[in-house]
């Protein structure tokens, strides 16, 4: 084993037992301390001045509730169905690239954790474990999510991968037909490590990052991506497989009316994590467009800004079926490995049961839209006064 491995895996593999974690966000300082500059840049940052990545979170915060008082909450029911696969909770596991580069357990240890809280996890075309590895990790629900090459027989061939290897759905990536600009990545000339490959493609020629000028990524994803990437695709994806299709990438009505009427599954609100197009909304903010467009015809999902299960309840009541989280999974599991997305998925969960509970619902079905206040709601009621 080269001493540059050896010396990555000691930085990545330590744990944070010595701290008493109390929320997800505490695991992002730990992170940051034990990564390497490079690879927690490239989890952390958003694209260009980075006002999506704040307002991903700054909009949650300015949505209050409306709790009703004086209901039996002694049981509380998180259970849900999605996709026709009933889960403990509607909170789930987005994906995220290359795990390994945080954990030597990578993306295994996030399989094992999602399966452990009956949960969905959805893995990373860019994973640094492949479909068959991490089928390998025993029993549970999961997404592949898919990015589209410009070789289609490349995304046939890792299509039909995912079905063999027990996969439920595709979350087709809509939103990167070319890379947002991440200058954290830019000015650490971003690559893989030299000991890990894009395990997907690792026998198609296309597992390797190459270093680049600026960003590795980048370069990459302009060879390989396709760019003409459309709507007739979304038709092409279900000609070649039977896995019901869920567009990610989606803020606008006009978009989740094309979607609905080419076939897809589900929606998933998502400016992938602020690291696109920065000055898109926040993911809640454009929540409740998509959801009304959508007319309850598809499940809508949302990702991007999640950290407190107070955020789990906001984004119900606004019309999602359930909501990913990404970067607390990568934090946790750079973290505290396995032990740490065990902890931050129970964590959301309690978070999410006691926010049940002191706004008087007892289970999903009882969240409705008059549980919260948006800001256009309080400045017209103001306005009135």
């Amino acid at each position: 084993m080269s001493s540059l491995r050896v010396l990555f895996l000691v930085i990545v593999s330590g744990s944070a037992a010595n701290m008493e974690i109390t929320n997800v966000s505490e695991y992002e300082a730990i992170a940051k301390q034990k990564l390497p500059k490079m690879v927690y840049d490239y989890y952390a940052s958003g694209a260009e001045d980075q006002w999506t990545l704040k307002e991903n979170r700054e909009a949650f915060s300015r949505i209050l509730f409306r709790p009703r008082i004086l209901i039996d909450v002694s049981k509380i029911d998180m259970t849900t169905t999605v996709l026709g696969f009933k889960i403990s909770m509607p909170i789930m596991i987005a994906p995220t690239a290359m795990q390994k580069m945080a954990h030597p357990e990578g993306e295994y240890a996030t399989a094992r954790a999602a399966s452990a809280a009956n949960t969905i996890m959805t893995l990373s075309s860019w994973a640094t474990s492949s479909v068959e590895e991490v089928a390998s990790t025993g029993p549970g629900i999961r997404f592949f999510q898919l990015y589209v090459y410009k070789d289609r027989n490349v995304v046939e061939q890792l299509v039909r991968r995912a079905e063999r290897a027990g996969f439920k759905a595709i979350a087709l990536t809509v939103d990167t037909p070319r890379l947002g600009r991440r200058e954290a990545d830019i000015k650490n000339r971003f690559t893989l490590p030299p000991f890990l490959t894009l395990k997907n493609f690792e026998g198609l020629d296309l597992g390797k990052m190459d270093k680049a000028d600026d960003s590795g990524l980048a370069s990459y994803v302009a060879g390989q991506i396709d760019r003409s990437l459309s709507w007739r695709d979304v038709k092409w994806l279900q000609s070649i497989t039977t896995l019901p299709i869920l567009v990610k990438g989606v803020i606008t009505a006009e978009d989740t009316r094309l979607s609905i009427q080419n076939g897809a599954a589900g929606i998933i609100v998502s400016n992938h994590g602020a690291r696109q197009l920065d000055y898109a909304p926040a993911t809640i903010t454009a929540l409740e467009e998509v959801v009304k467009a959508a007319q309850g015809r598809v499940p809508v999902f949302l990702d991007g800004g999640v950290r407190r299960g107070t955020d789990v309840f906001k984004a119900l009541a606004l019309g999602a079926s359930g909501i990913f989280i990404g970067r607390p999974v990568v934090f946790a599991l750079a973290s505290e490995g396995e032990a740490g997305v065990r902890k931050v998925l129970q964590m959301l969960r309690d978070e999410f049961e006691l926010t049940m509970a002191l706004s008087g619902c007892t289970s999903l079905s009882k969240i409705t839209r008059n549980h919260i206040v948006t800001p256009s709601e309080l400045n017209h009621s103001i306005s009135r006064l």
